[in-house]
């Protein structure tokens, strides 16, 4: 098992941005200003090293594919990132709805890991994070994306408002879209040449 940092910085990055516009980042926001922050993060990180690891393991048997079939795998799944980024959609998560606080360490951890992993299923951070566990290594495509993950809940429940009302997250998208569109052609390109 070795780590390969540039692996881990690459999982990092797509998936910060592809997380940073999300549902999820938005719920963590809203759970943050009802509930004990930290537990909510303990709570929405554990949801997310369970889905990195489905995803992992989804990504590790994609694998043992032939090395083209995974390359134009990766593409068309890098593809679809990118599309689903760059068309940006209506889901601005305005949706706030009513909720009564909840207090006490589990109860908060419970309601924050099954807010995070009930709405996770088939995300496009799980793609992205399986399809980069096919092509970059397991390990440090883990503790990248798993990282990326939980910094958002952070960042979300430390300085949400500051971002959600000064940083344009179509910008975000965009960029991270871009991101993604590039190792689409990336990933087709290395079928031909390597």
């Amino acid at each position: 098992m070795s780590l390969d940092p540039l692996a881990i910085l690459t999982a990092f990055g797509l998936i910060f941005l592809a997380e940073l516009p999300d549902k999820t980042m938005f719920a963590s926001l809203a759970m943050g200003t009802r509930m004990r922050p930290l537990y909510v993060w303990f709570g929405t990180s554990t949801a997310f090293i369970v889905h990195v690891a489905i995803a992992i393991g989804a990504g590790s048997l994609i694998g043992l594919l032939p090395d083209w079939i995974v390359k134009l795998v990766s593409a068309a799944l890098f593809a679809f990132g990118a599309f689903m980024l760059l068309r940006g959609g209506g889901d601005d998560g305005d949706d706030e709805t009513e909720t009564k606080t909840v207090t006490g360490f589990w109860p908060v951890y419970s309601t924050a890991f099954m807010a995070v992993f009930i709405s996770e299923w088939g995300d496009l951070t799980q793609i992205t994070t399986a399809n980069l566990a096919a092509s970059n290594g397991t390990w440090s495509t883990a503790i990248g994306s798993a990282a990326a993950l939980m910094s958002v809940s952070a960042l979300a429940l430390l300085a949400g408002r500051f971002i959600a009302t000064r940083v344009p997250l179509k910008t975000v998208q965009r960029i991270g879209g871009l991101c993604m569109l590039g190792l689409a052609i990336w990933s087709v390109t290395e079928i031909f040449v390597g």
